[in-house]
This record gives C-alpha cells, structure tokens and sequence, in this order.
C-alpha cells in the first residue's frame, strides 16, 4: 500500500489521481486534447495541495505508457520521470489498454446478464486514424489472449475470437468495428477510462516492485512514428 500519484495523458482526455492505499483520494480531469501539456502540472500541484501532501510524501508515480496519442504520450512519461528523478522515486509505467480494459471488468457483471452462455474476451481499442486501432485481448482472469497490436480493422477481424468467446470491446476506436461487423457475439461497452483505473494495475506493480528505468523508459507507440519534415 503506498502513496501514488496516477498520470494519463494517452488519449483525448488527460487525467491526474492521487491514492493511497489502493483507494482514489482525488481525481482532476481536463477533456480538451491540445492542452495536455498545460493541464498536467497545474493538476498535480493543485491535487497535491487539497489533500495536504508534498510531492516529497510520494511512494510511486504510475504513468500510461501507451499506445496512445504520440504527444500524449510524450508529455506524460516526461512529467512522471521528471517527478521521479526530482524526488527519487519509483516510476511505474502501466499498458493503455490494461487500463482501459480494468473499466470494463468493473461492469462485466452487468453485462453477462445478456450475453450468451461463452467465455467472454475484453477488447479496449484506441483509434490510430483511418481503420487503424491499437488494441489487445483479455480473457476474465485478465491476462492477455493477444498482445498489443495496431491492426486494420474490416469485416473479418476476431472473426475466430467470436465464434467461440462472447467479445467486450470499448475506447474511441471501437466505433471503428461496429460500423463493417454486427456479429452477435459483439458488444460495444460505452464507458472511457481515467487515471483513477490505474489504481489496481499501480498497487499491484509497486507491491511487486516491478518499476520502471526513469533514465532510459520511452513511450510505447505500438507502430513507429514517423516524423514528416516540414517545408521551408
């Protein structure tokens, strides 16, 4: 149990929590995409200061590390190393979809009251433009059943997958699916993910004590990114 400051900055909207001992003591949200990088220090100071801590008092600092928004990305990772390094601190870095999909699991319960009698998989997808998503599966123990992949959804994708599980998927990328399949074994779950989902998955590596290089962790991408020269 610790003291952790939660940062995601992977999609559209950026969060800031703090917890301690595993439970949300304070959630700051901003939801305009372009402003991540102005949002996320002020946030952090501000919930910091309303629950009486000092940055100092930090056990941990847990980050979304991607896939997600490049930028996003970047400016979160570099906030949290820059935190840890300042402090000397662990940095815990956790997989985007990891998180997006603990929301899910939250409302299975309610979901499975409609599904058909199969085992269920949890597929969160982030939008990568076009058909493009990054996007993983999960099975009810929360382990992984395909690793993180961007992929170009169409009429055939998890074709295999749903045919014999009863597939969950949700994020900004899942309207992508919806509108080239209408499978029955397919279910849009309409929640989105914030910082305070992390708790779990932060608890869980701090206690294990599986951190992060603050010197050397980089942003996973899920493709390579590709920098287009501007013209002069």
């Amino acid at each position: 149990m610790a003291l952790l400051l939660l940062i995601d900055t992977a999609t559209e909207n950026a969060s800031v929590s703090l917890s301690l001992n595993g439970t949300v003591l304070q959630e700051c949200i901003s939801m305009e995409q372009k402003n991540h990088a102005s949002f996320l220090q002020p946030a952090i100071k501000a919930i910091l200061s309303d629950n009486n801590y000092s940055i100092n008092q930090l056990d941990a600092v847990a980050v979304t590390n991607g896939p997600g928004s490049y930028t996003g990305l970047r400016v979160g990772l570099a906030s949290a190393k820059g935190i840890c390094y300042a402090i000397n601190k662990p940095l815990i870095t956790l997989n985007t979809l990891q998180v997006m999909a603990e929301v899910v699991y939250n409302e299975v319960e309610n979901i499975l009251n409609c599904t058909p009698n199969l085992p269920v998989l949890f597929c969160p997808m982030i939008d990568a433009r076009r058909m493009e998503v990054f996007t993983a599966t999960f099975n009810q123990a929360k382990e992984f059943v395909m690793e993180t992949a961007a992929i170009i959804v169409n009429e055939t994708s998890f074709e295999q997958e749903m045919k014999n599980n009863f597939v969950i998927i949700s994020g900004n990328g899942a309207p992508k699916f919806l509108k080239v399949t209408q499978n029955k074994h397919l279910f849009f779950c309409n929640i989105t993910h914030s910082s305070k989902n992390m708790i779990s998955l932060a608890e869980a590596a701090f206690n294990s004590k599986l951190f992060a290089d603050v010197a050397y962790s980089q942003p996973y991408y899920g493709k390579e990114f590709y920098n287009i020269p501007q013209k002069i």
